[in-house]
């Protein structure tokens, strides 16, 4: 059964994600894919995450799918025009790569070349209504393909965003334009993604809840400071604060956070930003 089979039977998803390297030394990464094969349902491949210049993501993706791994292309508006986003998209299918993230993504300066002009031609909901129209055999412009890929497209979502209403219409304008699944912001605060699942109540789609393994306190104190949309909670401020062994706290917490969203959301989305080689242990903790 494929991811999109999983999602269109409401089984519950797992899915989690590997970074490129910034280089072609893909072994490190390959072998935390292969660490979590079989125990999740798909693998995201960051597109050049946080504006950090890495290999790309459509090669990687690639390469899980040579190793019966299935990925989830994630592709951002923020370094490619139209006609880049199309061909990507064409190239992906072509290498039967069948699940997308469309994404907007991080603006430049907040990577390592800030000085790098970035793009938007469009936008995620117009980059998502692209993905439509090629799956119906047609370009931007209307004119006919040879051969039309079909994809499981899927989204972002904020939960914690302030005001909510614009992220549920977004969300909106996102489903009718083919999104079949949301991954979304990370999630500390249970009764904060609870307010945002009743907002969103009345929308028939599928909410991965994602999770950010907590590295310290002074991450989360960053996060709560910088990262739009994402509160940690104090308790949890304090218990990084107070442990001698931050990592098995960040695994307890995580496996607890998913414990109280599993009966909440249709699935869960780890993140483990470098600590790749955790999330077996978190699957495990969690009892995933």
């Amino acid at each position: 059964m494929t991811f999109c089979d999983k999602i269109k039977a409401n089984k519950f998803i797992v899915t989690s994600e590997i970074g490129p390297p910034k280089g072609i030394d893909i072994k490190e990464a390959l072998e935390d894919a292969d660490l979590i094969k079989g125990k999740v349902d798909a693998i995201n491949v960051t597109d050049l995450q946080s504006s950090v210049m890495r290999l790309g993501s459509l090669a990687v993706c690639h390469l899980l799918k040579d190793r019966s791994i299935e990925p989830i292309f994630q592709i951002a508006c923020r370094d490619r025009n139209r006609l880049a986003l199309q061909s990507d998209l064409l190239s992906a299918a072509a290498l039967g790569i069948e699940n997308v993230l469309a994404l907007t993504g991080d603006y430049t300066t907040l990577g390592d070349h800030p000085e790098a002009k970035p793009v938007f031609d469009l936008g995620s909901i117009e980059l998502l209504d692209v993905i439509k129209t090629l799956q119906e055999g047609k370009d931007m412009k209307g004119n006919a393909l040879k051969g039309a890929p079909k994809f499981c497209v899927g989204a972002v979502v904020n939960p914690g965003a302030d005001p909510l209403e614009p992220e549920i219409i977004k969300m909106e304008k996102k489903i009718s334009s083919g999104a079949l699944f949301f991954q979304t912001q990370a999630v500390y605060d249970i009764e904060l993604f609870k307010r945002f699942l009743d907002a969103a109540k009345h929308l028939k789609t599928t909410i991965l809840a994602g999770i950010v393994l907590l590295k310290s306190a002074g991450m989360a104190k960053y996060m709560n400071k910088n990262v739009a949309g994402v509160f940690v909670p104090d308790s949890l401020i304090k218990e990084m604060e107070e442990t001698k062994d931050k990592s098995a706290q960040s695994i307890e917490i995580a496996a607890r956070l998913i414990k109280d969203l599993k009966p909440l959301c249709q699935g869960i989305h780890i993140m483990p930003i470098g600590w790749d080689r955790k999330v077996p242990l978190v699957l495990s903790a969690a009892e995933l």
